[in-house]
């Protein structure tokens, strides 16, 4: 279970991200968490890896502050950053590098995932696109297979084709162990993927609630999305 309980953060002391914010997620499964720009949605998935610290209040992995950074928390819990970059090596090396901080990485769902995504393991990392580099990050996110799964904004900068080997790639890494927060603001990439999902807006908690579909209907997210923070501005 994560846990953030009455969080205050912000970057400078005038510029509060967070102030008083409290959130659960308290079942295992796959969770959208959605806001618009500016509401903190990046700020917290850093918080529960213990990358930031909260100014008040507290963020629990599993009821051990996230702050302590302590190693039986970290093996079980992965980022992937909106931004980032990978060494000038080659996958297999890479990965012989990372393997002892995760004592659960499967080798044959890295094998799987990056066959999702149409590459192999026999690959240079400093030769690959941004979205090769994508592609393969998230196979070691997923290899790297954690209780906990953080992304922001995973889908950027990958084309219709690969966005479908993500959904795909996903799917056939979750277990009823794990939970996975997805961050993100492409709602159409990642809606049939979702268990439950969390709407945020002015440190309040505009929706959390598990998705349920019927035979009769689908769930449109990004109309959930527009409605909930139509509404919620209504009552202001």
């Amino acid at each position: 279970m994560i846990s953030i309980q009455n969080v205050k953060f912000g970057y400078r002391s005038h510029q509060e991200v967070l102030d008083d914010f409290s959130l659960d997620f308290a079942k295992n499964g796959i969770y959208g968490l959605l806001g618009k720009n500016g509401t903190g949605k990046s700020t917290l998935l850093y918080l529960m890896m213990g990358l930031l610290r909260p100014q008040k209040g507290s963020v629990t992995i599993d009821g051990i502050s996230s702050s302590l950074r302590k190693p039986e928390v970290l093996q079980e819990m992965f980022l992937v950053p909106e931004e980032y970059d990978l060494p000038r090596i080659s996958l297999k090396k890479y990965v012989k590098s990372i393997k002892p901080f995760y004592p659960h990485f499967s080798d044959e769902l890295l094998e799987k995932s990056l066959a999702n995504f149409e590459m192999t393991s026999d690959i240079d990392l400093g030769s690959l696109s941004m979205g090769q580099k994508k592609k393969v990050y998230m196979s070691i996110a997923l290899a790297a297979n954690t209780r906990y799964l953080l992304l922001d904004e995973p889908t950027n900068g990958l084309d219709i084709l690969s966005k479908s080997q993500f959904r795909k790639a996903v799917i056939e890494g979750m277990n009823d162990e794990k939970t996975i927060i997805v961050s993100t603001h492409q709602v159409h990439d990642v809606e049939r993927l979702l268990d439950q999902v969390c709407i945020i807006e002015r440190n309040k908690v505009l929706l959390n609630e598990p998705l349920v579909e019927n035979e009769e209907s689908s769930i449109d997210l990004e109309e959930l999305f527009i409605k909930t923070v139509s509404q919620s501005h209504e009552t202001v």
